[in-house]
């Protein structure tokens, strides 16, 4: 198949699935075309069966706002008629169904017909679509899709509940390369990082509010006082300078490194013990499933996907959001007994073969192959 994936090109959870998507996608065969105004940060190499199609946005004095989803639109019509196009998979209701839905239209005019495949990845949910200016929107993007997933069911319940749906949404869960997460670095190389006798916890997010970084810290803050440990914060965004100022505030900037967005992800995660993720909600907790990929036990809050990813009691614990004592106690659990951890540890890598991307591609290919079919009898 020849399919074009549209998608952030950024560190956020959905661009990196959708880039790990196509990629997993062009070796079973496939002709993958990435269409977007940045090459996505996971796309490190072009291939035969990869191509990057970059979105030029014209700056016009008239636009106060550059109409991205106009140039968009008309970059999929191109690509399409330029490299024959089957199927467009977007990641995104909004503005990617949208504007994949004009694309669609104006290539129908030229006897064309492509269909849409449309992933729900939470944002476009939870906080943007669920805005009364875009939410008449973000209905007709997803009821004209062709076909509609979620990355969890706790996504698929809250879209079902926000917007008047009237297609059918099936839940693929987000996945997990496990082989890019065997550990290949020698435990000399933690030293670089910690102490030997500091345990590791870890974060890593967009630093966005929804995140609750002060709850990290907190958190880390009472683990400190029992045990020695060090904190590593990965990411940028919004919050990260007031999660610097409390650090400070609390007496506790020895013990906190802020190592900004990082492309050594894996070497992080592979000398960490315990990976904390308070956040308010999230639609699936990618960043949680990678953490347990590394063999790292979660401490998270309850909220939307992150029961569907992080099993209480066994990969972790799941806490109320906000709930710093519950979180610090598990935490304390998990961290103070070598063998204690040791098990956590197991069943922290164990139960990520759940999401490993051999299971879970397949069933994109399959929507893919049935919405062509469906499209054909049309």
């Amino acid at each position: 198949m020849k399919i074009g994936i549209v998608c952030y090109p950024t560190f956020g959870g959905s661009g990196v699935v959708a880039t790990e998507l196509g990629l997993e996608l062009s070796k079973r065969g496939h002709d993958i075309h990435f269409i977007t105004y940045k090459q996505p940060v996971r796309l490190e190499l072009l291939s035969k069966n990869v191509h990057f199609h970059e979105v030029h946005v014209p700056e016009y004095p008239l636009f106060h706002y550059q109409p991205y989803e106009l140039a968009l639109s008309s970059k999929l019509v191109d690509m399409v008629k330029l490299h024959g196009i089957e199927l467009l998979h977007v990641h995104y209701a909004i503005p990617h169904a949208y504007a994949a839905y004009m694309a669609q239209q104006m290539l129908k005019d030229e006897g064309i017909y492509v269909p849409i495949v449309t992933t729900l990845h939470g944002t476009d949910i939870t906080l943007v679509g669920s805005h009364p200016f875009y939410k008449p929107a973000v209905t007709f993007s997803i009821n004209k899709s062709n076909a509609v997933t979620s990355v969890s069911e706790s996504l698929k319940q809250d879209t079902l509940r926000l917007f008047n749906i009237k297609k059918e949404i099936e839940v693929v869960p987000n996945f997990i390369d496990l082989e890019k997460h065997q550990p290949n670095f020698t435990d000399c190389q933690r030293s670089m990082m910690a102490l030997e006798e500091e345990r590791i916890v870890t974060h890593i997010s967009n630093f966005r509010e929804v995140k609750n970084i002060p709850d990290v810290i907190k958190v880390f803050y009472n683990i400190q006082r029992e045990i020695p440990a060090k904190l590593m914060m990965v990411g940028e965004g919004p919050e990260k300078e007031p999660a610097e100022i409390l650090v400070e505030e609390l007496g506790i900037s020895d013990k906190v490194v802020f190592l900004g967005n990082s492309n050594e992800i894996d070497r992080i995660l592979c000398f960490s013990d315990l990976f904390l993720l308070p956040s308010e909600t999230e639609s699936f907790g990618l960043a949680a499933l990678e953490a347990m990929a590394s063999s790292v036990p979660v401490i998270s809050s309850d909220r939307g996907g992150l029961p569907e990813v992080n099993k209480n009691g066994f990969s972790g614990y799941l806490s109320p959001v906000g709930n710093i004592k519950e979180m610090t106690k598990n935490a304390l659990e998990i961290l103070k007994d070598d063998d204690v951890l040791a098990q956590f540890k197991i069943n922290a890598q164990k139960q990520s073969l759940n999401f490993d991307l051999h299971k879970i591609v397949p069933k994109y290919e399959a929507i893919y192959k049935e919405t062509l079919a469906d499209c054909f009898v049309k």
